[in-house]
């Protein structure tokens, strides 16, 4: 029985997208750990990060910032803001557009969730200058592939 896989064959641990996926899943695995003390799943902490830059934005802002669409967000949403998290109301100039914003609840996770991105950091075991680096390259790679497809 040959063993040898031949060269056309493209190997799993040669692939880019498997690379990303797997690091993907660590970070998953990491951030499930990190937000079980703040109650939220990885999805409404990236939602909180961005209410938390600047509180009261549309839907289509918040899908346009976390590449999600409002079919992906919606359900999300409403999941928050019956967890107490965020409120959801209709824009009073254009009823097609809803605002979300941070409830007094949602706004007191802030200072909670201040210690994630350090223990983040300090998981990678990488300086602060590598993780720069590595984002910027992630980044490029994510419009390239955006531009392509």
């Amino acid at each position: 029985m040959n063993t040898t896989i031949p060269p056309h064959v493209p190997q799993l641990d040669q692939q880019l997208c498997f690379a990303l996926y797997s690091s993907a899943l660590a970070m998953n695995k990491l951030y499930r750990k990190l937000l079980r003390k703040l109650d939220l799943t990885y999805s409404q902490y990236l939602v909180m990060m961005v209410l938390w830059e600047r509180n009261e934005q549309t839907v289509s802002e918040l899908g346009d910032k976390l590449f999600l669409d409002s079919a992906t967000l919606t359900p999300l949403l409403k999941r928050m803001e019956q967890a107490g998290l965020i409120t959801r109301t209709r824009c009073a100039n254009d009823e097609r557009q809803v605002i979300i914003a941070l409830t007094p609840e949602g706004d007191v996770l802030r200072e909670q969730a201040r210690e994630i991105p350090a223990c983040v950091l300090a998981a990678s075991q990488c300086s602060l200058d590598q993780v720069h680096d590595l984002k910027r390259q992630l980044e490029t790679l994510r419009t390239s592939l955006s531009d392509a497809g």
